[in-house]
């Protein structure tokens, strides 16, 4: 399992064979989302946190669960002892 979310991202586009730049232009034709390739690379680099409507976006791309790319579940320790009893 990769050690940075990010690192999944990055995985994705390259195994795609997308470069950053082709990226950004999918989100612009499929999505009417307008990010330059400077924005994008951040992204990766886990610089910036997309707001939600990109972060589904990209997602969406690379038919990959949002999840797993930009987002820490961390698990409710609370409704894991509730769960239990």
């Amino acid at each position: 399992m990769k050690n940075n979310r990010r690192d999944i991202l990055i995985s994705l586009r390259k195994e795609k064979g997308l470069l950053q730049k082709d990226v950004v232009d999918l989100l612009k034709r499929f999505h009417s989302i307008e990010i330059s390739e400077s924005y994008y690379g951040m992204i990766e680099q886990g610089v910036r946190t997309p707001k939600l409507n990109i972060a589904l976006a990209i997602s969406e791309l690379f038919n990959a669960n949002p999840n797993e790319i930009f987002f820490k579940v961390k698990p409710n320790k609370k409704l894991r002892s509730r769960n239990s009893a």
